[in-house]
């Protein structure tokens, strides 16, 4: 009786904080909107307008809402809280990540796609913060954070949201790094060998 109760908790506790990482990324957006546009790669300008963009998002979530069903799986109450425990070791500091990257970029973040990139017309490149630890801390974060969320809630979303994510990390990662490659050029090539795309290594944290 225990487990069911902490595992509720715990799934509440979830659940806000991932509102609250949501809410952070729409205030961006929704800022990010009225600022002058700046360089364009892919095919930023047809898929990023508003219009296109909700079109997409809103089957996006209600596809996700429409898999929220549980895992055909049997866990004992040992098996429960272990995968309780590993789950949150995932799930809370990964939304931390993402939030911690979200507050990093300031007025600088903005939306992307795996179909292009856009940047602002005052774009300035981020090096502190989570972006001298990896290039990507955001779509770490949310990998991390989908892979704790699988272990915590169990649902079909979670499976799905996971394999969004790591596609999200590879193609959207590459369209921001064309834009920023072209846009910051040394400055990004320098950047770059001193701070890896997803994986840490001992010379992160170096860049200011």
């Amino acid at each position: 009786m225990a487990i069911n109760v902490i595992e509720k908790r715990v799934r509440w506790i979830g659940a806000v904080a991932m509102l609250v990482t949501l809410a952070s990324i729409f205030v961006g957006l929704g800022r990010g909107l009225r600022r002058p546009k700046g360089r364009q790669t892919g095919r930023a300008k047809q898929i990023l307008r508003l219009p296109v963009y909700l079109s997409i998002s809103v089957p996006y979530f209600g596809f996700c809402f429409y898999l929220w069903r549980s895992l055909p799986l049997a866990l004992s109450a040992r098996t429960r809280i272990v995968t309780l425990l590993l789950g949150s070791l995932l799930y809370f500091p990964g939304l931390a990540f993402v939030f911690w990257g979200r507050l990093t970029l300031g007025k600088m973040y903005n939306v992307s796609s795996g179909f292009g990139a856009e940047l602002y017309a005052d774009q300035h490149l981020i090096t502190h913060g989570p972006y001298a630890i990896v290039r990507h801390p955001m779509y770490v974060g949310l990998l991390i954070a989908a892979l704790g969320g699988l272990l915590i809630y169990r649902t079909w979303t979670l499976v799905f949201l996971a394999m969004n994510a790591l596609a999200v990390s590879v193609f959207r990662g590459r369209r921001e790094e064309e834009a920023l490659a072209l846009e910051f050029g040394e400055q990004w090539a320098a950047y770059c060998q001193q701070v890896p795309a997803c994986l840490p290594h001992w010379r992160s944290g170096r860049m200011r």
